[in-house]
């Protein structure tokens, strides 16, 4: 008996729990239904004539309710203190079959009205986001479908779009795309277009129907710290860069060699954006058949190369300006033959006035401008395109007060004691390795002018080297600098890239810049960099490497005991360099301590 008394109090319990817990909430929540319904008829009652027409819908929300004193409590959430949603509740009016129909939808939390209250699913050709390039055309996709969970398939054509996309300025655009269903359910989906200044865009702007840039355009872009010009548009619409500037005399042989080299010298983010392709290299039997015309051999696809007669040529404008053809003398990708190669230049000296283009033997030293393709969907992050303000894709972050200089990149500007010196790179012992941007100011020499041979040794006081060392410190505070490993490459004859007979190794604080290292050809000032001896070393009597006051190298020519030229330093800059301020740029470099 006692067992069973003890089952009915359980069963008492657990059912007074039921009721407490899910039946009365229920009840209450019901209830609140019908308070909200009975509210919404008084309002009509009141305001007669906002009673919808026609098909239309008209929609109280709870809050509505509340405002016009209509209820005369808060809903809470059964069992809670939280009130129910007043954005999310409403009651809805329809006329059908000539009398008013009410829908009532009320949230409250886990309890929500059976009534329909979910708008229609849209979906849209096309993706919800999306980039255009500035000045491309914006195409509207449209809707693909609209479909209710109650209503079925809508009208596509009764789908609200709303919104502008002014390709032509960069930014953010969102168009909308408003359905309702038969109860006035909506549902709203956004597609977000980014206009962005995608390089292939910008440029088919500026070319209009040109396919390549002519004269002295502002055409400028800045890969890697470095200076190059945009030459055009390849069949991909993926676009071609050439460097402003020589970046070092090198040998034609040696061509593919020195390339690689300067390709590792690359930032990753440019070396990402670079496509493989192939290049125009067609032979020619001699300078005067070279004409502008269809290319009829190419290499295999590779990254980087050099320009060619045809993208020299086709740079010339109604005024005979060519920004492809450098004040410098600089090699172009055809050859004659075997033994020579072509070079070119802004003007060449009588008797060679009316020439483009001159051959050389292919183991001369000339100036090397790397040409390279980079995706066109690539994003230019500022710039205009000026020589001030160049194009820009943003694949540098400057430097914070702070920083080490060991973190920064190849190509980055230091001033060091008011003279200007550019980051070759950085060592695996933690040094920065660097170049000054011209000669030093008021410092020239002759080379070994009681000797036969030009040799380049820091003990001879004969010697470029040992001037460097003993000189220079007197106009730059080298207190930053230090003593590092520097390798002297010494040629049986000729200045072969690579072709080195033997190295001579020296301990030196400062010493004069190998010709084929990064920066040594040419400043980004060529007509005020002055002229400069190298430390390259030829076993041939009265031989040596200088570049002249336009960055053009003797290439050879036996050294008269008259000659004199300016010095460019490369040293080394201490582990614990710090940057101080700046921003790395020829016109704001680094300050260091």
């Amino acid at each position: 008996m006692l067992k069973k008394i003890k089952g009915l109090i359980f069963l008492a319990v657990l059912a007074a729990a039921a009721w407490f817990l899910v039946v009365e909430p229920l009840i209450t929540f019901h209830n609140n239904e019908k308070k909200m319904e009975a509210a919404a008829r008084r309002y009509f009652d009141l305001n007669n004539s906002q009673l919808p027409s026609g098909e239309r819908v008209r929609t109280l929300e709870l809050q509505k309710l509340y405002d016009a004193g209509l209820l005369d409590r808060d809903f809470y959430i059964p069992l809670t203190k939280k009130t129910c949603s007043n954005s999310n509740s409403w009651v809805k009016v329809r006329r059908e079959n000539g009398e008013y129909k009410y829908y009532v939808y009320l949230e409250c939390g886990y309890y929500k009205s059976s009534v329909d209250h979910e708008g229609p699913v849209i979906k849209l050709y096309g993706d919800e986001e999306t980039t255009l390039g500035r000045g491309e055309k914006y195409k509207e996709l449209g809707v693909k479908s609209v479909v209710d969970n109650k209503d079925g398939k809508l009208k596509i054509e009764d789908v609200i779009i709303k919104g502008n996309v002014n390709s032509k300025k960069a930014g953010t655009y969102k168009v909308r795309y408003i359905a309702y269903d038969n109860l006035s359910n909506k549902t709203e989906v956004v597609r977000t277009i980014k206009v962005v200044r995608k390089i292939s865009s910008e440029m088919k702007d500026l070319l209009e129907n040109d396919k390549n840039f002519k004269g002295d355009p502002n055409n400028f872009i800045m890969l890697s710290n470095m200076m190059f010009r945009v030459y055009g548009l390849d069949e991909k619409d993926d676009v071609i860069v050439v460097s402003d500037i020589d970046i070092s005399n090198v040998n034609y042989s040696k061509l593919d060699k020195w390339l690689d080299y300067f390709y590792d010298h690359l930032n990753e983010k440019t070396k990402q954006i670079i496509v493989e392709k192939k290049y125009c290299n067609m032979k020619f039997a001699d300078n005067h058949s070279i004409k502008l015309s269809t290319c009829n051999s190419y290499t295999e696809k590779r990254k980087i190369y050099i320009p060619s007669a045809n993208e020299v040529l086709s740079g010339v404008d109604e005024e005979e300006y060519n920004f492809m053809r450098p004040s410098t003398i600089s090699w172009i990708a055809n050859s004659k033959d075997n033994k020579e190669a072509y070079v070119t230049r802004d003007t060449f000296y009588p008797p060679l006035d009316e020439e483009t283009f001159v051959p050389y033997s292919v183991n001369d030293n000339y100036g090397v401008r790397p040409m390279f393709t980079i995706k066109g969907n690539t994003l230019i992050k500022s710039g205009d395109g000026t020589y001030a303000n160049p194009y820009s894709i943003g694949d540098n972050k400057k430097a914070k007060g702070g920083t080490p200089l060991n973190e920064r990149e190849t190509g980055e500007y230091v001033n060091i004691d008011d003279v200007l010196f550019r980051i070759i790179e950085v060592d695996e012992d933690g040094t920065t390795k660097v170049i000054s941007d011209g000669s030093i100011e008021g410092l020239d020499s002759e080379a070994n002018s009681n000797s036969d041979k030009i040799v380049y040794n820091p003990k001879d006081k004969y010697s470029v080297a040992y001037r460097i060392i003993n000189t220079v410190p007197e106009y730059l505070d080298t207190s930053l600098f230090i003593k590092h490993n520097v390798e002297v490459p010494v040629y049986k004859k000729e200045f072969i890239y690579g072709e080195e007979t033997k190295v001579k190794k020296y301990n030196l604080l400062l010493a004069a810049p190998d010709t084929y290292e990064m920066f040594s050809a040419q400043t980004n000032n060529a007509f005020t960099a002055g002229s400069y001896w190298l430390r390259n070393e030829s076993q041939k009597d009265r031989t040596a490497m200088a570049v002249g006051e336009v960055g053009v190298p003797t290439n050879m020519y036996e050294i008269s005991h008259y000659d004199r030229f300016g010095f460019r330093v490369v040293g080394h800059l201490k582990k614990g360099t710090v940057i101080v301020s700046g921003k790395g740029t020829d016109d704001e470099p680094y300050i260091v301590k």
